[in-house]
């Protein structure tokens, strides 16, 4: 480990300021005061950041034993405080499932250039003309089939049958290299046809 300079000994320390005040500002000290330090609490202003003191290397040790996190708490508080998980109890908002949080309540706006509205139609997701749900999953299984969110069962069993040809081994000649989207294509068609949008 690398050594300090006979004529810095304390230059190893985290925090020394050299040449920053004269002389410690603990009464009689005549050290140089190389480390910053808060003032006692009761020398602090009301509401102004406090003026930080300096004091030397020994001083700074016996402040810094002296000091304790928790003074002045209960039981109970300091307990508190000690929680792993302090702070994480609060409520907090929501996150959003849509990949957009919730649209503002309109009636504490006035939005007439639709700046606000706007944003939340683009991320949104395209509902259906019927008003029929589709979940996430649905929307990945029409996704998977190639439809839109307004298809109906016909058109849903239509591309079925159409996808289910293209990769069929039967319909390529024995060819099994399409197995992997054949099946993919089954399991999202077994699950659409008992969707509330295609029921």
């Amino acid at each position: 480990m690398r050594q300090p300079p006979k004529d810095r000994p304390n230059a190893r320390f985290h925090g020394r300021v050299e040449n920053a005040a004269d002389r410690c500002a603990h009464p009689g000290c005549e050290a140089p005061g190389e480390f910053r330090a808060p003032p006692p609490d009761e020398g602090r202003p009301g509401d102004r950041p406090p003026e930080w003191r300096w004091l030397c290397l020994d001083h700074v040790r016996e402040f810094n034993a002296g000091y304790n996190f928790f003074s002045g708490m209960s039981a109970e508080q300091i307990e508190a405080a000690q929680r792993p998980y302090a702070g994480w109890d609060r409520e907090t908002r929501a996150f959003a499932h849509s990949g957009a949080d919730r649209p503002p309540r309109w009636a504490d706006f006035a939005d007439p250039l639709d700046a606000i509205g706007a944003r939340f139609r683009r991320a949104a997701p395209k509902q259906r003309a019927d008003g029929k749900p589709l979940s996430g999953e649905n929307r990945r299984d029409l996704d998977t089939l190639g439809l839109e969110a307004d298809a109906d069962r016909k058109a849903l069993r239509q591309r079925y049958t159409e996808l289910v040809r293209r990769y069929h081994p039967d319909r390529n000649g024995g060819d099994r290299s399409h197995e992997g989207r054949l099946q993919q294509v089954i399991d999202a068609y077994q699950r659409l046809r008992k969707a509330p949008a295609f029921a």
